[in-house]
């Protein structure tokens, strides 16, 4: 199996809704920020990657159809000169202000207690490296927006018009369907993961995050 979409889009860009769109169409995995979650081992692959030294990706992404949201996103250059007829799928929101209160509310809390614990969880080197290149201040919010904004400019600069697909939350099927040549769904898109579902999964995530620790304790 090789990739038939990359996904460029930063998180809170309807990444989980993309996510189960991808494997409704596509009939396969979709690598998301929940995969690498379960798949802790992964972490290290990913950090290395994104400090430039990728792994063999048709080994390492084997049996995924397509991928979105970080860390899958953060290697979206890579990824794209490795498999050159996947289309790039740029998730975004149309008003910066929206996606960074999205953030605010979910993401960069998140990043900050991952970073702030001790131990040896493998996922925290992995937070660290997601938005190292994004923005230097989590707390202000303009540094944080104007990463964002830099990013989707890089996207749009360095991938071909023709095979560049930009998304927002609402705009469906539509966008993604005519990109891989496939009828559009008789049934609703995915709405996936709102702040609020995010928040009211903190409870399990503390709990996932103390098994990984107490794995690597023993």
């Amino acid at each position: 199996m090789t990739l038939q979409l990359i996904g460029a889009g930063l998180p809170r860009t309807g990444t989980s809704s993309l996510r189960e769109a991808l494997r409704y169409l596509l009939g396969g995995r979709i690598y998301h920020m929940s995969e690498a979650f379960a798949h802790p081992e992964h972490a290290r692959t990913w950090v290395a990657a994104m400090e430039g030294d990728p792994p063999e990706w048709a080994t390492f992404l084997a049996g995924y159809s397509a991928g979105v949201d970080a860390p899958f996103s953060n290697c979206w250059r890579e990824l794209a000169k490795t498999y050159p007829r996947a289309p790039v799928l740029l998730s975004h929101r149309g008003d910066p202000k929206v996606w960074y209160h999205s953030m605010a509310a979910t993401v960069l809390p998140r990043t900050r207690e991952m970073l702030a614990k001790t131990g040896e969880d493998p996922m925290v080197p992995l937070f660290g490296a997601i938005f190292r290149d994004l923005f230097t201040d989590a707390d202000n919010p303009e540094d944080v927006m104007a990463g964002y904004e830099r990013w989707l400019a890089e996207v749009r600069a360095e991938i071909a018009p023709d095979r560049l697909v930009e998304w927002q939350p609402g705009d469906g099927w539509n966008p993604i369907c005519r990109a891989l040549a496939l009828p559009v769904p008789d049934r609703p898109f995915p709405h996936e993961n709102s702040a609020a579902d995010f928040l009211s999964r903190t409870p399990a995530r503390a709990r996932r995050d103390q098994q990984r620790s107490d794995v690597v304790d023993l």
